[in-house]
């Protein structure tokens, strides 16, 4: 049987860990208990919350149990690791429709059933927590120098960091040490940005405990050139087709660079290591397949296959020289705009940010309605233009929307 850590180490997940050693002896013989935070702050997560379902995935597969758990307390207040301003309080019921929204998202790759995972909330055990008694029990065993020696803590220093942040790092490690006594839990996985706080949390189960625990975190999802993936011109690349579409999701990887794509299917998918390497080996025109293979795998991760093949069956009409209108993200425009500039139609449909974007893409040949490319920025869409009661277009080289009037 392989070792998970073999797995992880391979397909590039791990960036740092606490007890190498020990933790490829745990790993290749005992079942371990670990767990992964999330942070409730949106009703989805998005594609950098998912290397870290994926690295959980791994684990489970491999016959150990995650617990996933949502910070409804933690985020009362926020995290400051990777941020440079105070984040927005949310209310209790936002938190909780939030988290409900998660557990189906984190679903998709984590079987809960039978105990085989674990969905914890903080709030259990943070909201009912008396301050001085917590202060006494537990911020005694933490030093202030070392906490602002901590990466999460220097950024917001330059700005200004409040009281409030600066508790989040004893509440994450008390949730560690809340874990290991409610659940055996051993190990604390994460992203890098949360090395700190792990091994913050792993100190006060020592020091309170007695006992030896672990920590490893996970690469960031970046390319190439080390800039966070993930990015879109609409925002992040959320997770929850309402947010994201699963075709604009599916583009997303299939437009990628040439030079992520190995890494990118070795972090994001189970396609194996062997078919990863040949795929990231391709050249020029061939590593389109690899690209194809990438965004198909983890769509059907997030969506489910039947969105999976939608959203492929759609792009391969449109570049085929077909197009296949119901699988195209859909926009509208109000009955009234019908006779309107096509410059304040695709403004007011978020398919440009603005007019001056809109002008620059006709000039520069970038837009077309129903494959004729539009020359005149007065350009106003006619009744004729809506076939079958929507107008294809087209914005660059690979972007494509289905314009319809409500």
């Amino acid at each position: 049987m392989t070792n998970v850590y073999d797995t992880l180490n391979e397909r590039g997940y791990i960036k740092q860990l606490t007890h190498e050693d020990e933790i490829k002896k745990i790993l290749a013989k005992d079942k371990v208990t670990f767990y992964i935070g999330f942070d409730p702050t949106a009703d989805s997560l998005h594609i950098g919350h998912f290397i870290a379902m994926m690295f959980m995935a791994h684990m489970q597969r491999a016959g150990h149990r995650p617990i996933a758990l949502v910070g409804g307390g933690t985020a009362m207040i926020g995290d400051p690791s990777g941020k440079t301003d105070m984040r927005k309080m949310l209310s209790k019921e936002e938190i909780d429709y939030n988290i409900s929204c998660i557990k189906l998202q984190l679903s998709r790759l984590i079987d809960f059933k039978d105990d085989k995972a674990i969905l914890e909330n903080n709030a259990n055990w943070l909201l009912n927590l008396n301050y001085v008694d917590f202060i006494r029990d537990i911020g005694v065993h933490f030093s202030v120098n070392r906490m602002l020696a901590a990466d999460c803590f220097k950024q917001r220093l330059e700005k200004g960091l409040s009281f409030l942040e600066f508790n989040y790092m004893l509440m994450q490690g008390y949730d560690f040490l809340m874990l290991n006594q409610k659940y055996g839990c051993t190990m604390q996985l994460g992203g890098d940005d949360q090395w700190s706080n792990i091994i913050a949390g792993m100190e006060l189960i020592r020091k309170k405990e007695g006992k030896n625990s672990y920590g490893m975190t996970c690469a960031l999802l970046t390319n190439s050139e080390g800039k966070k993936m993930g990015k879109t011109e609409n925002g992040a690349l959320w997770l929850d087709a309402n947010k994201t579409s699963p075709y604009d999701f599916y583009q997303y990887w299939r437009n990628i660079a040439d030079s992520d794509v190995e890494n990118c299917l070795s972090l994001l998918t189970f396609v194996p290591m062997d078919e990863v390497r040949r795929l990231g080996a391709l050249k020029d025109e061939k590593i389109n397949d690899a690209k194809k293979v990438l965004a198909f795998e983890v769509t059907k991760l997030i969506h489910g296959e039947e969105e999976a093949v939608n959203a492929r069956t759609a792009a391969e009409a449109l570049f085929g020289g077909g197009v296949d209108m119901s699988t195209v993200p859909t926009i509208s425009m109000p009955l009234d705009m019908k006779n309107a500039l096509l410059m304040d139609i695709l403004v007011h449909t978020k398919v440009l940010p603005s007019k001056a974007e809109a002008r620059r893409l006709i000039e520069q040949g970038g837009l077309t309605i129903n494959d004729k490319k539009i020359e005149d920025k007065n350009a106003i869409l006619l009744d004729e233009d809506f076939k079958n009661g929507s107008v294809l277009i087209k914005k660059g080289k690979k972007k494509y929307y289905s314009l319809i009037i409500e």
